[in-house]
């Protein structure tokens, strides 16, 4: 396979390299893409450097998937291009998401809608995706009325600046700004704009994507997404109302059986999902599994993942696995 990796040199292209190399994907060629500034660069992958191009470089050279992330302008700009010339772009920015023509795409979850038509397949939201990838086994079997999630956020989901604004503030030092207060033994109940409503556009993306992912607008899901000086993951405490009963032992069984996720709950142990642990790893993890003792069908779980790994690149790869098995 020919790939083009835009944005190859963000955290999230970076992290497209280092799982594209551990999965061994079928690589004839690849085409890292990024802008100007970076021009005359290359990455190293498989031993080999590969040159940095431009975007009209690699729409030349005709690859047969692209994963983007460049940002929703850039997106929109040559996403389309690519698809005209035949190459499948897997988009990780939010242009397309909630686009009605374009599908929205959780393998583990709806990978089987993936059809031969689709040129532009889009990534969902990192903290959108480790949830529903909890919440879609659980829906089947139990019919989920309402979900309450409180999200912990990583800062690698802000991308290199915020990283560098964390790290400047530890050591002391003034520096750019991306959020509008201290991020460093702080937390920011604001990630992304306020919107109308009083709801960041990043909760409001949990809520239409959930709907959208697991094809039932009937989900009822209100968010409060915070932001935390964590680099390893994302962390969300979430509570689920089912119109169905269960067992806790039932739960856990089916969460245990659900390809890409590892159930780590031992609290006599100590044992519980941490960013600290899911950094670097493909799977999601659920913990702290127990009912809800103010509703008689209520769950409380606490679902932990590596923002840069299956909420952005994994998956992106997975997707691209899928559309590899499918069409090529």
């Amino acid at each position: 396979m020919k790939v083009a990796i835009v944005g190859a040199t963000g955290l999230v292209g970076g992290e497209l390299l280092r799982v594209l190399e551990e999965h061994r994907f079928p690589l004839k060629e690849l085409i890292p893409v990024a802008s100007a500034s970076s021009q005359g660069k290359s990455l190293r992958y498989l031993d080999q450097d590969h040159p940095v191009c431009t975007v009209e470089k690699a729409l030349e050279l005709r690859p047969d998937i692209a994963l983007f992330s460049a940002g929703s302008a850039l997106s929109k700009e040559y996403a389309p291009q690519f698809a005209q010339i035949g190459t499948r772009v897997v988009d990780n920015s939010s242009a397309w998401r909630m686009d009605p023509q374009y599908k929205l795409i959780v393998p583990e979850v709806n990978g089987h809608l993936l059809e031969e038509s689709d040129y532009i397949i889009a990534n969902p939201n990192c903290s959108t995706i480790q949830m529903v990838l909890v919440l879609n086994p659980l829906h089947q079997k139990y019919q989920i009325k309402r979900v309450v999630v409180s999200t912990y956020q990583s800062v690698t989901g802000t991308g290199k600046d915020a990283v560098e604004q964390l790290m400047a503030e530890r050591e002391g030092k003034t520096g750019q700004k991306v959020y509008p207060h201290p991020i460093d033994l702080n937390a920011l109940p604001h990630i992304d704009v306020f919107l109308d409503n009083d709801y960041t556009r990043e909760e409001m993306k949990m809520v239409r994507e959930t709907q959208k992912i697991m094809q039932d607008e009937r989900i009822r899901l209100t968010a409060t997404a915070v932001r935390l000086p964590v680099m390893g993951g994302h962390s969300e405490a979430v509570n689920v109302e089912f119109a169905q009963d269960f067992t806790i032992e039932e739960v856990r069984q089916v969460l245990a059986k659900t390809p890409g996720l590892i159930v780590q709950d031992n609290p006599a142990q100590n044992e519980y999902p941490m960013p600290l642990f899911a950094h670097g790893k493909d799977e999601v993890f659920v913990g702290r599994i127990r009912r809800d003792e103010s509703h008689e069908r209520a769950l409380n779980l606490w679902i932990v993942a590596d923002n840069l790994r299956k909420g952005a690149a994994t998956n992106a790869v997975q997707i691209a696995e899928l559309l590899l098995k499918k069409f090529y």
